[in-house]
């Protein structure tokens, strides 16, 4: 639904094509918390993306679709994780930042084969995400998780009330690192 959002329905149907996917077309698996979509399926998709749009223009879709899957996760899963609380929402910033990540680790790790570590540091938070599904099988010169990072981003933009925070892929398991790491810097741009 994220990719819809970000490319229209024609769009979705011709990377589903490329990606020699066609089973999905108008037929998108249901959300529902079975764990059908394969991570071999969710690479591909990535790596298409990479394919239709050229590298650049793959990742700046992907960073895209990850902020718009953020909105929908939140729809779906924000009550029950307590972060649209009143409660929640009066935490300040810093640990706002630690609980959410903390939180969407944990959702992560319970209803996805993915699994995501926590890491505070040197002032910043690392995401590791020590099963990947976005570079599953993949070989990259570079970190290819972006999808990871716009969903990110999107998380801490709405956790802030606006704000803009520096995000990056440091490490990815496609290079040939243990963990796809993402660091968060905790000081906001804006």
């Amino acid at each position: 639904m994220g990719m819809e959002e970000v490319m229209g329905a024609h769009g979705v149907d011709a990377v589903l094509r490329l990606a020699s996917l066609e089973n999905f077309i108008q037929n998108y698996p249901p959300a529902e918390k079975e764990r059908d979509f394969s991570f071999e399926t969710v690479s591909l998709l990535q790596s298409t993306l990479e394919q239709a749009y050229g590298p650049r223009g793959g990742r700046g879709v992907a960073l895209r679709v990850g902020r718009a899957c953020f909105k929908s996760g939140l729809k779906e899963y924000g009550s029950m994780l307590g972060l649209t609380e009143m409660a929640f929402r009066l935490l300040s910033l810093p640990t706002k930042l630690r609980t959410g990540a903390n939180t969407f680790a944990g959702l992560f790790n319970a209803h996805t084969d993915q699994k995501v570590r926590v890491e505070e540091k040197d002032n910043k938070i690392f995401w590791h995400i020590e099963r990947c599904p976005l570079c599953w099988g993949r070989t990259a010169d570079e970190p290819v998780c972006h999808l990871a990072v716009g969903l990110l981003q999107e998380s801490l933009y709405w956790l802030s009330g606006g704000k803009v925070f520096d995000v990056k892929e440091t490490t990815c398991i496609a290079q040939g690192d243990s963990t796809c790491t993402i660091v968060i810097d905790p000081t906001p741009f804006s």
